[in-house]
């Protein structure tokens, strides 16, 4: 299982539901309606994050470089392991420090019928001097799927195209058009920033699930391979699964935490992040990214501070 598919959804209707993320358990049930069963099962979906459709400019670490105008409404060029993140943040720090970045990562909320929607465009006005009096930007859903046969893949734009996701879809809401896709053998990426790096961390791009209420579901303790002084400094976040008319409830620890790595195969993890480990892996849960942590300079020969110390300080980072 080397390739994935990204796919870059554009929301033509307000959408109710997550308020990060679109679920991968919504984007793997909108797909079971356009697939037979037997395809369907070998599915398994990533989280779509919200991306805007503003410029930005490429991040250090990214393969390409410069500026780039409505960054946020295509997938660019895939050439190294970093590239598969850019859109796979929540506070989009590809966002043009030029304008109005606190405005343009977060969505208008809406309310219908007393529930709070997000919107699926942000509409600012502008200086009266402008040639326009207000500013339009169009939000997209960033995901990637993977499959347990690989010949399943690439799947069609008539499947992935008009899929609904989220509350209220038989008035409309959650409607998306299809704007982009691309398949990615993760084999062929460069990993050269993980090569010979002095230690790593991993970043949480998704909670990790400890405990769940689903039928037959695993509990599971933080993995060895974490670098974790302390468990109590991991934030922990409730998360549900939504089956029909059932609901179940997951103890995950949350996206956005840090730690750090005691692993002895950075790349091979890498990849594993990428299809996600742990339980509900198939709906989203448990994408991480692995990055290496900058070496320490001359000066800095005689701290004896070890690794899992410095992530320490890092376990509190969380994502918005």
């Amino acid at each position: 299982m080397t390739r994935i598919q990204q796919v870059h959804w554009e929301l033509n209707m307000d959408y109710l539901g997550h308020p990060y993320y679109v679920s991968g358990n919504a984007i793997y049930h909108a797909l079971g309606m356009q697939l037979d069963h037997d395809a369907h099962q070998h599915i398994n979906a990533s989280h779509g994050m919200f991306v805007p459709g503003q410029f930005g400019r490429f991040l250090e670490e990214h393969s390409e470089s410069g500026v780039r105008p409505y960054m946020g409404s295509s997938l660019p060029d895939m050439e190294s392991y970093d590239d598969l993140f850019l859109f796979r943040h929540p506070d989009h720090p590809w966002l043009l420090d030029s304008r109005p970045r606190d405005a343009l990562n977060t969505h208008d909320i809406r309310f219908q019928s007393g529930m709070p929607a997000l919107a699926h465009q942000t509409i600012m006005g502008r200086p009266d001097d402008a040639r326009k009096q207000q500013q339009t930007t169009r939000w997209y859903v960033n995901a990637y799927l993977h499959a347990d046969d690989p010949d399943l893949l690439p799947l069609g734009e008539d499947v992935l195209d008009g899929l609904q996701f989220g509350g209220k879809r038989n008035y409309g809401y959650g409607m998306t058009t299809l704007k982009d896709t691309q398949v990615v053998d993760l084999n062929e990426l460069d990993y050269s920033r993980l090569e010979g790096g002095e230690g790593f961390i991993l970043e949480l791009v998704t909670p990790f699930v400890l405990r769940s209420e689903y039928p037959a579901a695993n509990n599971v303790d933080v993995p060895w391979w974490w670098s974790v002084d302390d468990e109590a400094q991991l934030r922990h976040r409730l998360e549900k699964v939504v089956e029909g008319d059932d609901v179940y409830e997951l103890e995950t620890v949350d996206h956005g935490v840090v730690v750090g790595y005691d692993g002895d195969r950075a790349i091979e993890t890498a990849k594993n992040g990428i299809t996600r480990v742990g339980n509900h892996s198939k709906y989203g849960f448990g994408e991480f990214r692995v990055k290496p942590v900058p070496k320490r300079g001359d000066n800095q020969e005689g701290d004896t501070t070890s690794k899992s110390n410095l992530v320490r300080d890092s376990t509190i980072e969380t994502s918005p």
